[in-house]
């Protein structure tokens, strides 16, 4: 977040955030919600963040392969607030798996 951007580094480790995100993204739909209501004794409400991220990292892509640096950016703070601030709090509420390993 610190770098200059556009550059060949900032290109670099873009990617490899994003891959990083994807894939965590496609993972989290394996994972059972165990807190609050669910659908299908499966999906819960943390899932939506899963979705936000499938959405998001495309489309940031795509905004700029089009050179909208305006769009991309955009996206690329909703993706870390979204998906990284938001749902990662979700994560550390009681009851909850990563709660319990730092926590307890």
């Amino acid at each position: 977040m610190i770098i200059k951007k556009g550059t060949l580094i900032h290109k670099r480790l873009g990617r490899i955030y994003m891959s990083l995100m994807l894939f965590t993204a496609v993972v989290t739909f394996f994972m059972p919600a165990v807190v609050g209501p669910s659908l299908f004794n499966h999906f819960g409400w943390i899932h939506l963040f899963s979705i936000l991220t499938l959405w998001t990292v495309p489309t940031a892509y795509i905004a700029i392969k089009k050179v909208n640096v305006k769009a991309h950016k955009r996206k690329m703070i909703l993706l870390y607030f979204g998906a990284i601030i938001i749902a990662g709090t979700f994560t550390l509420m009681p009851n909850r798996y990563l709660h319990e390993v730092f926590f307890m």
